[in-house]
């Protein structure tokens, strides 16, 4: 099989059902965002150092999160009630659920948050706030996206979850590392 097909050489794409649209449509804004983030994770991933059991879980955590990334990228190119739609595994309750165990995890792991944070402190650390920043965009295409097609409710619940899961781990990250956060110094606060 040839990696490319030239079919999207007139500037559209196809999605899992079927239809052909642009490019720059805001199905592919968001599910293309969302493909951006997984690569964000898997950079997240090769700093991981260590193989203790919490950097296991880490690891582990981190990989599972690609695979519903995935998920949510099925998702998002192939709109309820579409051809093929009955193939596609969608995001649930549940894993809103798991990522909120992994929050309530990682959040004990570093000490209370007092300020807001930069991002920054160990490598790992500011690897997992990129990954934030972009889980946080593909959010705001989804909803986006959600004002004129239809998006999963869950699907929506999961990405804001999962911002708030590498925010969790960017700090427990630099907990482990003995790195205080990097506090916000707002102007004139000096």
């Amino acid at each position: 099989m040839k990696l490319y097909t030239r079919t999207g050489d007139d500037g559209k794409t196809g999605l899992f059902s079927g239809d052909r649209v642009g490019k720059d449509h805001p199905r592919i804004e968001a599910y293309g965002t969302v493909d951006e983030l997984n690569a964000c994770i898997g950079l997240a991933i090769c700093g991981i150092d260590g193989t203790d059991d919490a950097a296991e879980m880490l690891r582990s955590s981190l990989l599972s999160i690609q695979s519903r990334s995935f998920d949510l990228g099925a998702d998002l190119a192939t709109p309820e009630g579409a051809r093929n739609s009955e193939k596609v595994g969608r995001i649930d309750d549940a894993d809103v659920v798991v990522l909120e165990g992994l929050i309530d995890h990682y959040q004990a792991a570093a000490p209370e948050i007092r300020c807001f944070v930069l991002p920054g402190g160990c490598e790992l650390a500011a690897r997992l706030h990129i990954a934030r920043t972009v889980c946080r965009r593909a959010e705001r295409l989804m909803v986006h996206l959600n004002h004129a097609e239809a998006v999963t409710p869950q699907a929506i619940r999961w990405v804001n979850r999962l911002s708030d899961l590498l925010f969790a781990m960017s700090r427990a990250a630099n907990h482990a590392a003995g790195l205080d956060d990097v506090p916000w110094e707002p102007k004139g606060s000096g």
